[in-house]
């Protein structure tokens, strides 16, 4: 006779059958706590969807900068970067057009590993082989300009064979580093704002999910 485990009511089901849900958790550590206080949490304690978005807009916007030495400033290079995305046909991708966007939001905390901050941002939010392209778009990029500071532009050559090379050494070469002429029609933030609400609208994976190798 083989044994079933009963399934325990989760702080979902509580909430789906309009239980009472007090507003506020009581535990002192996480071992004590119980459904209810999981139910307490999960109703009132999460954000507007909107939040991460926000946050990630908010230092987008930071990389404006009046006396950039680049050709042009980094939140200009981003929306360029967004728009030849979308330009190439990719504007029915929203994860795609999201990672262009904001592969570069991680400068301010991460200046030397940015791309593994942005991509730990994105990582709930998008499939693999983005995260991948993002955490890992320094490196590509680097192939144009790391000769220039004494460094090696063939690093990338060290991640061919990964199943997501081609995709993100196409973004970095097509997209990112063309995305510095001052000249270019960038197309403005609110283009890609529908995109970006959907990426963000729910997680694609939550912490108690598992997750695929990086």
């Amino acid at each position: 006779m083989t044994l079933v485990a009963e399934r325990s009511r989760t702080a979902h089901d509580l909430i789906a059958e309009g239980a009472p849900i007090r507003k506020k958790a009581t535990f002192t550590n996480i071992e004590e706590s119980t459904v209810e206080d999981w139910a307490a949490i999960t109703k009132y304690g999460v954000d507007e969807p909107s939040r991460v978005l926000k946050l990630c807009l908010e230092h987008l916007d930071m990389l404006r900068a009046p006396d950039h030495v680049y050709p042009v400033d980094r939140y200009e290079h981003s929306l360029q970067t967004a728009s030849r995305a979308w330009r190439d046909g990719r504007d029915d991708d929203d994860e795609i057009i999201a990672a262009a966007l904001l592969h570069d939001i991680g400068d301010f905390f991460a200046p030397d590993n940015h791309g593994e901050f942005c991509a730990a941002i994105l990582k709930p939010y998008v499939r693999p082989q983005v995260y991948w392209i993002v955490k890992h778009h320094e490196m590509f990029q680097g192939y144009h300009f790391f000769h220039h500071l004494g460094g090696n532009r063939n690093a990338r050559e060290a991640l061919r064979g990964h199943p997501h090379f081609e995709t993100c050494r196409q973004f970095c070469d097509d997209y990112d580093q063309t995305a510095f002429d001052p000249a270019y029609d960038t197309m403005p933030l609110e283009a890609f704002m529908p995109a970006l609400n959907r990426v963000f609208e729910k997680p694609r994976r939550q912490v108690k999910e598992r997750v695929q190798d990086d």
